[in-house]
């Protein structure tokens, strides 16, 4: 599907502005899956399933447009899509295996908007990169963009996967499948794993450095920092030993 720069640009702002209209809604209601998994939302499936499912297009959408993009000979647009395939490889074929979440469930409905969501940003960042992506010649100014992103994307990574193989490694222990975190980042913040993830797509922004990928940012942020805020009330309501002075997800400030 061929689309114009003009209008990729101009679906990559309407999709910001959705992004800020529905931030406000997602501050007051808890995404019913995980912890905050409650009756009412319908039909559910395997937790593991319905994360492998909701991941796996955007690997997908994305390995489509690399393998017909008309700019492969570019290295930084190589490294742009190895970025996002080595995410979304993770994402979809290792991490929901190793979570230890059996018989555990999430809502269908939760699955079919992460669907949805992970769809948009796949096309809207693939159709940009393998069309309109200007990385033959290497400037100063894109040596600096390449050099931060590359850092931020994969400290932020780094933190994210860590964070998430720790909190995998407490079920071992905990009595209800949720223990308080101890230790590294955890002491800081109720959240690493999502401090990280938006790290990741903060470096993929100034990488890529074009409104589709901007836009993904900005969706990561609205959703994972309500989703940030909820557990921190959560371990809160549930932990009465809960650590008062450790934030939410953003270490000392929020």
């Amino acid at each position: 599907m061929s689309v114009s720069l003009h209008t990729l640009n101009l679906l990559s702002l309407l999709w910001i502005a959705l992004a800020l209209l529905i931030f406000p809604l997602l501050l007051k209601v808890r995404a019913p899956y995980g912890r905050h998994l409650r009756r009412g939302w319908g039909p559910m499936i395997s937790n593991r399933l319905g994360w492998f499912v909701m991941e796996v297009p955007s690997f997908l959408v994305i390995l489509f447009y690399y393998i017909k993009s008309v700019n492969i000979h570019s290295l930084y647009l190589h490294i742009v899509f190895w970025l996002w395939l080595f995410h979304y490889f993770h994402r979809s074929f290792i991490f929901p295996f190793m979570t230890r979440t059996k018989g555990k469930k999430i809502p269908v409905v939760i699955v079919l908007q992460g669907v949805l969501f992970n769809l948009v940003n796949a096309f809207l960042n693939g159709s940009y990169m393998s069309m309109y992506f200007d990385g033959q010649e290497m400037t100063a100014i894109m040596f600096v963009r390449l050099a931060i992103g590359l850092v931020l994307f994969a400290l932020g990574m780094y933190i994210n996967i860590r964070s998430d193989y720790m909190l995998i490694s407490l079920r071992h222990t905990a009595t209800n499948g949720y223990k308080i975190p101890r230790g590294w980042l955890f002491e800081y913040v109720s959240c690493p794993n999502y401090f990280g993830e938006m790290l990741e797509w903060l470096g993929f922004a100034i990488l890529a450095w074009n409104l589709p990928a901007l836009s993904f940012f900005v969706w990561t942020v609205a959703n994972l920092l309500p989703r940030a805020l909820s557990n921190h009330r959560w371990y809160y309501e549930h932990f009465p030993d809960y650590p008062k002075d450790r934030k939410a997800v953003i270490p000392f400030i929020l």
